[in-house]
């Protein structure tokens, strides 16, 4: 059996992962300071695991840094972290991905002008903890329609999203607001290479037999392009490596897709690629 296999165009990193691995290594290469990460500089263990070899600590406080240059990773951090950063006179580099600090500039203005905000996201992602970090009064935060039910929404309503969220479930959220608030203030907040890429793998995911979405198991735009695609009817496997495939996911199937988080490097792609295409039927 000939096997066609396909790699969407968007495939490998975004433009803020790119940005800020790109910050990074020009720091790493003057190797001056010892740099520090605050959390895993991207959702994708392998990478960060190349970077820590080449001298990025990764800390998820404070506590233990008090000389150095401390990185700001993609997914921004609370004002607070900022503040308690230039108190200890640490230096900064600030890698948040511009679409997430718009986000954060829209929370804080909507706060500032006596909007509820309301953010469409995962409340544990470091992202949203961030967005969340820039309102006066604490907001609510909702995955989805459903848990809106038990929220008291007062009548001037702000929401935003998380930019990894699928525009669907944002637009449901959003309707489910307008139908309980007075004034309601939208703002699409969403990456548009993330509506790019989720559109781009579900239109392949309806066209092939099975799908392989490359990236690490923690990052939170991979799982949602996994999510999409299992949605559409394809057989779906998240794997973060070419590693994990075995003869048995493609047993049968003639039309196989790729995808890949967009904190994916394209070599990791490549290389699934390349698995899958020594694979015999």
């Amino acid at each position: 059996m000939k096997r066609a296999i396909q790699v969407t165009d968007q495939a490998g990193y975004c433009f803020g992962v790119r940005r800020a691995l790109d910050m990074v290594k020009d720091y790493l290469s003057e190797k001056t300071k010892k740099v520090y990460s605050l959390g895993p500089i991207i959702h994708n263990p392998e990478v960060v695991e190349e970077l820590r070899k080449k001298g990025l600590a990764t800390v998820n406080t404070l506590d233990d840094v008090e000389e150095g240059v401390v990185v700001i990773r993609s997914h921004g951090v609370e004002k607070k972290l900022l503040d308690e950063i230039h108190r200890k006179g640490l230096e900064i580099v600030d890698a948040t991905c511009p679409f997430v600090r718009n986000a954060q500039r829209l929370a804080q203005k909507l706060s500032e002008d006596g909007y509820q905000v309301v953010i469409v996201g995962e409340q544990a992602h470091p992202e949203v903890k961030g967005i969340v970090g820039y309102c006066m009064k604490e907001p609510i935060v909702v995955s989805n329609a459903e848990q809106l039910k038990n929220k008291e929404i007062g009548p001037k309503v702000g929401v935003l999203a998380q930019t990894t969220q699928a525009q669907e479930n944002f637009a449901k959220v959003v309707e489910a607001l307008l139908t309980v608030a007075y004034e309601c203030r939208i703002y699409n907040t969403i990456c548009k290479a993330t509506q790019s890429r989720q559109t781009a793998a579900v239109e392949m995911a309806n066209a092939v037999d099975v799908m392989f979405v490359v990236g690490g198991k923690n990052s939170a735009n991979t799982a949602r392009l996994a999510e999409l695609c299992r949605t559409s009817g394809a057989t779906t496997y998240h794997i973060e490596s070419a590693d994990e495939i075995v003869p048995e996911m493609v047993r049968g199937k003639e039309r196989i897709g790729i995808t890949a988080g967009a904190s994916t490097p394209r070599s990791h792609v490549d290389a699934v690629r390349a698995a899958l295409e020594q694979l015999g039927s």
